[in-house]
């Protein structure tokens, strides 16, 4: 999966282990193994194998977002990287062919 991020400043929050420990505490652990997950998969279907990630596409106010769990109450969002959004005949997206996104937030806890 290819992977871009929204701002500068969200990028280098995560571009090494020593940044991700600093800007995420206790959840970096968990948001170095995700995003390794991410970068590992072909597309975004895949993820749905990783069942702790619970990769979800997100409603109301966030309609287009998708998300996946680094803990309970935080989540990793991103839009998908495609103009047009590849779509199934029922209008729903197609995850097989989503093969990039881009990062819009990490550790959000939008409960």
């Amino acid at each position: 999966m290819n992977i871009r991020y929204q701002t500068r400043k969200l990028e280098k929050s995560v571009e090494s282990p020593s940044a991700i420990k600093k800007n995420y505490g206790d959840r970096a652990r968990k948001l170095s193994q995700r995003l390794d997950d991410l970068s590992s998969v072909l597309n975004l279907e895949a993820m749905r194998s990783f069942s702790s990630a619970r990769c979800h596409e997100l409603t109301g106010n966030r309609q287009g977002e998708l998300a996946i769990d680094l803990t309970p109450n935080h989540r990793i969002i991103f839009l998908p990287d495609h103009d047009p959004l590849p779509r199934k005949e029922d209008g729903g997206l197609d995850w097989i062919k989503i093969t990039g996104i881009v990062i819009v937030a990490i550790g959000e806890d939008y409960h």
